[in-house]
């Protein structure tokens, strides 16, 4: 695509082609910067450029829950997340490389997300916790193995989640350094540390292609020997009577494999990233564990590892004004919503006890992130068990976000600490 150039002081125009490239989204003051121009001065902005089919762009809370609770109006099809006019057009002749439950509208959705609902219930998650207790005290000693000093992204954050997730589908250890490799390449096709190819589209074509051929040897051999991880339920799971289809399989495959650890692993190294500038928030919470559940979700709002979702009007329907015209589409930013001012005191605060709440990063209804409950048990033990060990931590290097403008965070974030 054309280059998109940034202005120091943006205009709503430049601050909306923001949205377009994941640069931006590398930059956390840049976005911030624009994404405040836009709930300032134009909420329901629409953006057009040679490469993309145009849209709204909507950047405050309300507006963005106001599409989250009309499901029935504003759909996830044909685009659930914003591509070039080329990806677009290669999905309509050709349909979605995969179908996750990101790509379904009910009643497909529903069908589909009943499939795996009991694994993710809470009287079930529970039985994980011992596990999560385990993999936390490893990951402080892999700390305390490194010397003093590491890449928390790389060493720790993008390991824990990525254990409990691939554990729970049951693939072999073995395998999850390709796992994460797979992950970074699907989520940073944008990213040049992450790419495979100079063509953004061509790099996800090639990454999928792999997550096919792997997770079609796993389907094989659950099939022929069902086991009780989740891989079997998917593999073995029926829709409306009949086997789940193929994209459809594969998309959950790869949407538990990938968002399920990722999203958790961004929260992480984000959550961390505040808590080493705001030393008085760090020592806050070492000294009122109780804060902990706020805080965990402080990181989430911070971080909104999910950048956007998109949505399709399916009727004229009038938002803050403006009316959204039947086949048009809308990107929900949860980044700039989790920092409306309108919602949140001092939004620009990292606040390990702030309380309410009212992020969207998990979105809202029936769309509502599955592994929500997890990712908080996740956070809040690893944390639980590090916390307490922190004697002196600071950044050791530069902090760097990845380039996506669909799911993103921290790349790296060396860190040198002392612990108990």
């Amino acid at each position: 695509m054309t280059a998109i150039e940034l202005t120091p002081d943006l205009t709503p125009h430049e601050a909306g082609l923001a949205f377009l490239t994941g640069e931006t989204f590398s930059d956390e003051e840049r976005f911030h910067a624009g994404a405040t121009v836009l709930r300032r001065e134009s909420p329901v902005h629409w953006v057009e450029h040679p490469d993309f089919n145009p849209f709204y762009v909507l950047t405050k809370h309300a507006d963005v829950l106001e599409v989250e609770l009309h499901p029935e109006i504003f759909l996830n099809a044909p685009r659930a997340i914003m591509g070039t006019k080329v990806a677009d057009e290669n999905r309509a002749m050709q349909g979605h490389l995969v179908k996750s439950l990101v790509q379904m509208d009910d009643p497909e959705h529903r069908l589909h997300r009943q499939l795996t609902a009991d694994w993710f219930l809470p009287k079930n998650l529970g039985k994980l916790q011992s596990r999560l207790d385990q993999l936390a005290e490893r990951s402080v000693q892999q700390m305390i193995d490194h010397g003093g000093e590491c890449d928390f992204a790389r060493d720790i954050a993008m390991q824990y989640p990525l254990y409990v997730i691939l554990a729970i589908l049951g693939l072999p250890e073995s395998d999850y350094p390709r796992m994460l490799q797979l992950t970074q390449e699907l989520f940073g096709a944008e990213d040049p540390e992450f790419k495979r190819d100079d063509d953004a589209l061509a790099s996800l074509i090639q990454t999928v292609a792999d997550f096919v051929a792997y997770f079609d040897g796993i389907t094989a051999d659950r099939r022929a020997q069902p086991t009780d991880d989740l891989a079997s339920v998917i593999a073995n799971g029926m829709i409306d009577g009949d086997p789940i289809g193929h994209k459809e399989q594969l998309g959950y495959y790869i949407i538990a494999a990938t968002a399920g650890h990722d999203t958790t692993s961004n929260s992480m190294s984000g959550g961390l990233h505040a808590l080493i500038e705001r030393p008085d928030e760090l020592a806050r919470l070492q000294a009122d564990p109780s804060l902990l559940t706020t805080a965990v979700d402080e990181m989430i709002r911070w971080t909104s590892p999910v950048k956007h979702f998109m949505r399709t009007a399916t009727e004229d329907y009038e938002i803050r004004g403006t009316t959204v015209r039947a086949g048009q589409d809308v990107l929900l930013s949860y980044w700039s919503a989790n920092r409306d001012e309108d919602v949140f005191p001092d939004p620009f605060r990292f606040d390990v006890g702030r309380t309410p709440n009212k992020h969207l990063a998990f979105g809202f209804g029936i769309h509502y992130c599955l592994g929500a409950m997890l990712a908080r048990m996740e956070l809040k033990t690893l944390f639980g068990a590090l916390l307490p060990r922190i004697r002196h931590i600071e950044l050791a290097g530069e902090p760097a976000l990845s380039r996506s403008t669909f799911v993103s965070g921290h790349k790296r974030l060396p860190i040198r600490y002392e612990l108990d």
